[in-house]
C-alpha cells in the first residue's frame, strides 16, 4: 500500500505559478505537457534546474538582467533584457513563473514559424497595442545595437541605426499608414528567406 510520499501525484506536481502568497500554486506535470511541446522528461530535467536557480520559483527582472548580461559581457544588455523579459512574463506580473519559461521556451524552440513570429512581434509590440510604431522599432534596433556593444565603437552609429529603421519600416508597413500590424507583420517576414532561415536556427 502506498504512503502518502509514494504518491505519484507527487511526483507529477510542480510548485511553479506566483500567487501572493509565499508559496507558489502548484501545476501539473500533465498540464505542462498539454501546454507546451516538452516531454515529461524534459520539464523534469528544466524544472530541476530551474529550482536550483531560482528556489522561490520565480525569476524578476533584475535576476533576468544579469543572467543575460553574461552571455553579452561586451555590451550593455539591460535595455534589450528588458523587453525580452515582459516579452517572457506572460501573466505581466513582474514575475516569470517556470510555467511562463517553458511556454516561451516551446514557442521559441518546439513552434511553427508562424508562432516564433507572433512571439517576436509581441517583443517588438512594446506598448501592447496590437501594432508596431516607428518609435517602438527604434527603441528595440538601439537595444540591440547596446546589447551588441556598437554604440560605444562607432561614430556613425545613430545615423546608421535611424537608416535601418527606415529601410525595416518601410518593408514592414505594408499600406504606408505609420504602423505595423501583426498581419502586415507575418505577411512581410513570412516572405523573406533570411528571416524564415534565422528563425529555424532555434529547431532543436
Amino acid at each position: 500500500m502506498a504512503t502518502p510520499s509514494d504518491s505519484p501525484v507527487e511526483e507529477v506536481v510542480f510548485e511553479i505559478e506566483p500567487s501572493r502568497v509565499p508559496k507558489p500554486v502548484p501545476v501539473a506535470l500533465e498540464d505542462l505537457c498539454r501546454l507546451t511541446k516538452f516531454t515529461r522528461q524534459e520539464i523534469r530535467i528544466m524544472y530541476r534546474g530551474f529550482k536550483t536557480e531560482c528556489p522561490d520559483g520565480v525569476v524578476h527582472e533584475d535576476c533576468f538582467k544579469d543572467i543575460y548580461s553574461k552571455f553579452f559581457p561586451h555590451g550593455n544588455s539591460s535595455l534589450y533584457a528588458h523587453y525580452v523579459f515582459k516579452a517572457f512574463d506572460v501573466n505581466c506580473n513582474g514575475a516569470i513563473s517556470f510555467r511562463d519559461l517553458l511556454i516561451t521556451l516551446s514557442t521559441l524552440l518546439r513552434g511553427s514559424v508562424y508562432e516564433r513570429l507572433r512571439w517576436t512581434f509581441k517583443l517588438y509590440d512594446i506598448n501592447g497595442d496590437g501594432c508596431i510604431s516607428r518609435a517602438e522599432l527604434g527603441e528595440i534596433v538601439v537595444a540591440v545595437h547596446e546589447l551588441m556593444g556598437r554604440r560605444a565603437h562607432q561614430v556613425e552609429d545613430d545615423r546608421k541605426a535611424r537608416e535601418q529603421i527606415d529601410r525595416i519600416f518601410r518593408k514592414l508597413d505594408l499600406n504606408q499608414d505609420g504602423v505595423i500590424t501583426i498581419e502586415e507583420f507575418m505577411e512581410s517576414c513570412l516572405k523573406d528567406d533570411m528571416i524564415t532561415r534565422s528563425l529555424q536556427i532555434f529547431d532543436a
